[in-house]
């Protein structure tokens, strides 16, 4: 899922829209009555065919959504009341004689008659590694009702037609959430994947081989947690787990199942815990030739600030991944709270779901799974993966892991 930047430069033109909004008011529930017109330019190099861009464009205020779809051209405009506006591009271009997917996020205030941005698109490329299949972030209730703290996981899968070594995967978890956007500066979504928690799986480079459509197991605790609660899964074959440092959780290691390693965390215990709301973005990475744990922690450091609730500024310092070692990602939210997404648009540009409301008691026991686009040769699974969670993911799925991993 390599990534190119393509800028585009876009002449303006006017065309109809559609609008969906929870309000009917003829206003569309937008007070001020000022508008301006937003021209959105797209340049690509080497691109011969616009076959068909899909412009999503939503006012953080008040919600409403303005979507468009061009075909056959490079340029559009749009008349807009003035607002913040968030502003979402997929769609498949044809550059360098091949049609390819691209995608695009953007943000920008309209406060005055005429607003012109550049977007830059970025080129989708599919099946080359491995993909994240299922996060399990939510846990279960034991029979009980009680909260258990553990038996989650995340099962990735090589989507290629080719062996693929599990072998130093980077495993990360994202420094903001969906839910809340503090506006930072810089920002650095189309760069690099701000992080608040990195693991990284052994291995020297050919010890764990993933055959086509087979898949490892990412475990917080690879023990068989029926033996604590019927409503539990079998975890004990698990491929990897996660360290047991926290003395509070109880957690007992398993001597069969080799350790990640936790390189970063914010969390005490040097922890990585997933968030069981599902408000976090998750990617998996590579080392690029040269690069290792050292070299990242050496060089990749990300320091930013923010405005805060008291209206004073916050400064503070974590990681980054550059978007170019990334290989795929994912975002969660839920509807009621959903703000942006955390990753750039050419890693993902959707978001996936457990439950609608915050603190949704119905999460539980539910995970997101990646839908499936049939099967290879070896009669394995093959799933669809278009950098947009949204599409590619189901939502509320039950964990394939409920009657334990078989392969």
């Amino acid at each position: 899922m390599k990534k190119r930047v393509l800028l585009l430069s876009l002449a303006a033109m006017m065309a109809s829209f559609s609008i969906t909004s929870c309000s009917s008011d003829d206003d569309f529930g937008v007070t001020n009555s000022q508008k301006g017109v937003l021209t959105v330019a797209f340049t690509g190099e080497n691109i011969t065919n616009y076959k068909s861009i899909e412009i999503e464009i939503k006012e953080v205020n008040t919600g409403i959504i303005i979507k468009k779809t061009i075909s056959g051209t490079n340029a559009y405009s749009f008349e807009l009341a003035y607002g913040s506006y968030k502003i979402t591009v997929n769609g498949t271009v044809v550059a360098d004689n091949q049609e390819v997917g691209v995608g695009a996020a953007a943000q920008t205030d309209i406060n005055t008659a005429a607003t012109n941005i550049i977007i830059p698109l970025f080129i989708k490329k599919f099946y080359s590694d491995f993909i994240i299949e299922e996060v399990f972030f939510t846990g279960i209730k034991t029979e009980d009702g009680k909260n258990y703290n553990s038996g989650r996981y995340f099962k990735l899968t090589n989507n290629t037609n080719k062996v693929l070594y599990a072998d130093q995967l980077i495993l990360a978890q994202s420094e903001f959430l969906t839910t809340d956007d503090k506006n930072p500066t810089p920002n650095i979504v189309n760069q690099s994947f701000a992080v608040k928690g990195v693991i990284v799986l052994p291995g020297n480079g050919t010890q764990y081989p993933v055959q086509p459509g087979d898949f490892i197991v990412i475990a917080d605790n690879a023990i068989n947690h029926k033996q604590n609660t019927n409503n539990a899964y079998d975890l004990h074959n698990a491929d990897f787990e996660f360290p047991s440092t926290n003395p509070t959780l109880g957690q007992v290691d398993n001597p069969s199942v080799p350790n990640v390693t936790v390189i970063y965390s914010q969390m005490t215990y040097n922890m990585f815990f997933l968030h069981n709301r599902g408000f976090e973005s998750y990617v998996i990475a590579r080392f690029p030739a040269g690069e290792n744990t050292t070299t990242f922690l050496q060089n990749h450091k990300y320091s930013y600030q923010y405005q805060n609730s008291a209206g004073g500024v916050t400064s503070k310092s974590t990681y980054e991944i550059p978007n170019s070692w990334i290989i795929d990602g994912e975002n969660n939210s839920i509807s009621t709270k959903f703000i942006h997404t955390l990753t750039s648009a050419g890693i993902d540009a959707g978001w996936t779901s457990v439950g609608t409301t915050d603190n949704d008691a119905t999460r539980y026991g539910k995970s997101v799974r990646r839908k499936t686009l049939g099967v290879m040769e070896n009669g394995k699974n093959i799933y669809i993966d278009t950098n947009n969670s949204s599409n590619d993911f189901i939502k509320d799925a039950q964990p394939s892991l409920v009657n334990g991993i078989v392969h």
